[in-house]
């Protein structure tokens, strides 16, 4: 094989090119973006990968990822890896970019402001090597109550002793289904649910069990009838604007769910990035189940995805033991600068004023998608809209059609735990940098919608 047929397209030019091989890595990334060759939302060759394809020493390639993060170029998942980032590139590639789900640029506020400030009056008021030492697993006590004051609106009269920090969502996810399950055990899961979800489980070996959910989430006597049929360990919920179909969950049904999980032995893993951009405050299942649940609240769906820090509330006892312990082994500590910034951002007020600059950013962006595809579903201040289709409908069939006319939204089937699920997209209305280019893209979807002969068209 010559090297254009082993190497990805876009690596091809790094071989030609001079000078430092990071830059031309980053050089061949912008170029590929550009062209619509890599698109948002497109995963990349693992860093190992890229290094052994090119003959290059690894520390070569996370330089050039790291490069081109900070460039706006890419952005990492963890646990999940490096993907196109959706920021930024429309107005360069054509491409719209609806799947990333992320806050948009907050109205009124300024980020990156903030952040300078923040991060210079961490540094004026810290001792910068106490500061970039190592600190305690799930955080220091300071840390946690800020995390407390954060978590009490939904959970009110919580000790700080349980409110653990951590490096994000999906890290802190995978290490709770790593403390309370084998391979093997059960996880019960709603029809449509979150990917991250989905790969941590299968990557620890664990079954996804679905259970059916209505317009108001999860159905509670279904799950009943779950645990009787198969105890399972673990049941996975996002109560508020759920990802992907946008339900929030009554507090009848998290009070049922929590007494069935209390009942049954079943831990809650209690997944709520939204609850702060709701308008209405909602005890969490937490706050009914507090002994069989672990709430994670993550700053990155509602301030920025660049805050990698997470509050996860957890049992007491054993439990919590078990989640430091796999905490250590997964992730150690947050990055304490990001954490002391945050924290900072939440004693002062910042922090509010972002999230109340995303929530009406949110509520602009959500206005234009009801005036344009008025089928879709979604609360008034979520990220994210779900547009349902018919059943002769495929959702793939769509993203298909709309990445010919420079659109990227995400089918049903990236969020599917079994056979037997709704067919729709899910449209990410904070991606694109301004409200003309997300107007543009749904426009262009609506026409699509209504395009072709009746056999084709799809129906929603």
């Amino acid at each position: 094989m010559t090297d254009s047929e082993t190497l990805p397209a876009w690596l091809v030019p790094v071989r030609e090119a001079s000078g430092p091989r990071y830059l031309a890595i980053v050089e061949a990334l912008a170029e590929a973006i550009r062209a619509g060759d890599l698109r948002p939302g497109e995963r990349l060759p693992p860093q190992r990968t890229v290094a052994a394809l090119l003959g290059v020493n690894f520390t070569t390639v996370t330089r050039a990822y790291t490069a081109a993060q900070a460039q706006g170029l890419l952005e990492g998942a963890t646990g999940r890896g490096t993907f196109v980032s959706g920021r930024g590139v429309a107005e360069d590639t054509g491409v719209i970019d609806l799947s990333m789900n992320l806050p948009p640029t907050p109205l009124g506020v300024s980020l990156a402001s903030l952040l300078q400030q923040g991060t210079v009056r961490v540094l004026q008021h810290s001792d910068t090597a106490a500061l970039m030492a190592y600190h305690p697993v799930g955080g220091s006590a300071g840390q946690s109550a800020v995390g407390t004051e954060w978590l009490t609106p939904i959970v009110p009269g919580i000790s700080r002793d349980r409110v653990l920090v951590c490096p994000g969502a999906q890290t802190g996810l995978s290490a709770i289904l790593a403390a309370c399950c084998r391979p093997g055990d059960a996880v019960v899961v709603e029809p449509l649910t979150y990917p991250g979800l989905i790969a941590a489980a299968r990557q620890q070996g664990l079954r996804l069990l679905t259970c059916e959910s209505d317009s108001d989430g999860i159905v509670p006597d279904a799950f009943d009838a779950v645990c009787r049929r198969v105890r399972p360990k673990v049941v996975y919920l996002m109560p508020t604007h759920q990802n992907p179909v946008a339900t929030t969950l009554p507090v009848a049904r998290r009070q049922q769910m929590a007494r069935l999980a209390r009942a049954y032995g079943v831990w809650i893993v209690e997944d709520d990035p939204y609850w702060r951009l709701d308008p209405e405050i909602r005890p969490a299942l937490a706050h009914f189940a507090p002994d069989r649940t672990f709430l994670i609240s993550t700053l990155a769906k509602c301030l920025s995805p660049g805050i990698r820090v997470a509050f996860i509330l957890c049992p007491e006892g054993e439990a919590r033991q078990g989640l430091v312990e796999s905490l250590r082994a997964m992730a150690l500590m947050p990055a304490p600068l990001m954490t002391a910034v945050a924290c900072a951002w939440i004693r002062d007020g910042s922090a509010d004023a972002l999230i109340d600059g995303v929530r009406r950013e949110a509520a602009a962006r959500r206005r234009i998608a009801a005036e344009i595809l008025p089928s879709a579903r979604g609360p008034d201040t979520s990220l994210h809209v779900w547009l349902p289709l018919s059943t002769d409908g495929s959702g793939e069939r769509l993203q298909q059609a709309a990445r010919s006319r420079g659109l990227a939204l995400v089918a049903a089937e990236a969020f599917a735990t079994g056979g037997n699920h709704a067919q729709g997209v899910r449209l990410s209305l904070g991606g694109p940098g301004k409200r003309s280019v997300l107007e543009a893209g749904l426009r262009s979807l609506a026409e699509l919608l209504v395009s072709g002969s009746p056999d084709t068209r799809f129906v929603v």
